[in-house]
């Protein structure tokens, strides 16, 4: 457990460092299934890391051993972690927790929202012509979904850009991508050291949606002029809160448009899963070390009872028969209890 408990607080700064320059490479649509598994995996690696930290660090606090009735010699013996570093964990534990709880109120409150402003959109169509000369153009998750665009956006673009800036939007729809950024933004809240990943998260988002749309319409080129304009017509405006065309990185996604399919690869995604393999066995190699650590503790401590009250004395076995010294050895039918 020396060891393997700080894996998984390693693999992520890795993945925080290299994974985002990573996934602008491959196909958009893997990548954000990768990111997204990436993130899932190393949130929870750091919050089982910091949480092994804390409780075998807090564990050798004498009252603490006197409530869980294992040996503080023992426990400190196999494994010295130190008070400030299960202080630190422990904070750094409760911290990532409290954002998160703040998040997922955030997020909640941001599907009520787009729900209700789907409910208010005039008509019962998926297209939604707003009254507005400033440039907008965005999807609006809900039930099943709108796409929202002002008249002042589709003054801007030709009838051929109209068609991809829309086929963008409904590959938003489709792709449930609000779910994805969801995602990010919550394991962010855990680990703020994810923040690379939910960046890289939204401009492979927006590549996504424009490969399906290019796929789609059957124009790379007409798709990357329509990215192109739509971001210059809306230049200084205030993003809305959905997903929208102007989104991400726009010269990359324009450079990536214009540039032939982006070419399945391997080795990216062969080497992240390996990393996020290595972080899931270290977590359970860790707690599986953890739990004998603390059944070690306890047989010292039963034994250390036994040797102060007499061989003869019954009671530490009584009062608590999975506490007793040999709780790992023969039982009374002659066979193993666990």
């Amino acid at each position: 457990m020396r060891i393997s408990v700080y894996i998984p607080l390693l693999v992520t700064v890795v993945l925080a460092v290299l994974a985002p320059r990573a996934a602008r490479r491959p196909a958009p649509r893997p990548a954000a299934w990768s990111l997204a598994c990436a993130a899932l995996v190393t949130a929870a690696g750091w919050l089982g890391s910091l949480a092994l930290l804390a409780f075998t660090g807090f564990a050798q606090i004498p009252e603490v051993a006197e409530e869980g009735h294992w040996s503080v010699a023992a426990l400190r013996a196999q494994d010295p972690v130190s008070l400030a570093v299960a202080a630190v964990s422990a904070l750094t534990l409760a911290a990532g927790l409290v954002s998160l709880g703040v998040a997922a109120v955030r997020q909640g409150g941001h599907v009520l929202w787009a729900r209700r402003e789907c409910g208010r959109m005039p008509g019962d169509t998926e297209l939604v012509v707003l009254d507005d000369e400033a440039p907008q153009a965005f999807a609006l998750p809900g039930g099943p979904g709108r796409i929202v665009v002002s008249r002042g956006m589709l003054r801007c673009l030709g009838d051929a850009e109209r068609e991809a800036l829309l086929a963008h939007e409904r590959a938003h729809l489709r792709g449930r991508h609000h779910l994805f950024q969801t995602l990010w933004r919550l394991t962010e809240a855990v680990n703020p050291l994810l923040r690379p990943l939910a960046e890289a998260g939204g401009f492979v988002l927006e590549r996504w949606a424009d490969e399906e749309a290019a796929a789609r319409i059957g124009s790379r080129t007409v798709v990357a002029r329509a990215v192109g304009r739509a971001a210059l017509a809306s230049a200084g405006m205030p993003g809305p809160a959905a997903l929208a065309a102007t989104g991400g990185a726009v010269p990359q996604r324009v450079r990536a448009l214009l540039a032939p399919p982006p070419p399945r690869r391997t080795l990216p995604f062969a080497a992240g899963a390996l990393l996020l393999t290595l972080c899931c066995a270290s977590l359970a190699n860790a707690a599986s070390d953890s739990e004998s650590l603390v059944d070690s503790a306890e047989r010292a401590q039963c034994a250390a009872d036994a040797a102060t009250s007499g061989m003869g004395r019954a009671a530490p076995s009584l009062q608590r028969p999975d506490a007793c010294c040999d709780h790992r050895g023969v039982g009374e039918h002659g066979r193993h209890r666990r």
